[in-house]
């Protein structure tokens, strides 16, 4: 598949990436499964990924300010 902003190829691979869950919270979710671009490190998650990180952040408890998570499959 190719990059939509450079037109680079993108590649599999993992990644860690902060959300923003509420004014005050947010999360990193590590080794989260990505399509990476190898020119402009532009990235697509898949919709099933998107799923699951829906899923993980509804859990999280907003009265924290920060929250580490291991992406699982």
């Amino acid at each position: 598949m190719k990059c939509r902003v450079c037109g680079s190829m993108l590649h599999a691979t993992t990644t860690d990436l902060p959300f923003k869950v509420s004014d005050r919270t947010i999360v990193i979710l590590k080794h989260l499964p990505v399509a990476q671009c190898e020119g402009c490190s532009e990235y697509l998650i898949a919709d099933a990924v998107f799923v699951k990180v829906e899923e993980l952040l509804a859990k999280v408890n907003t009265s924290v300010e920060l929250e580490i998570i291991q992406f699982a499959a």
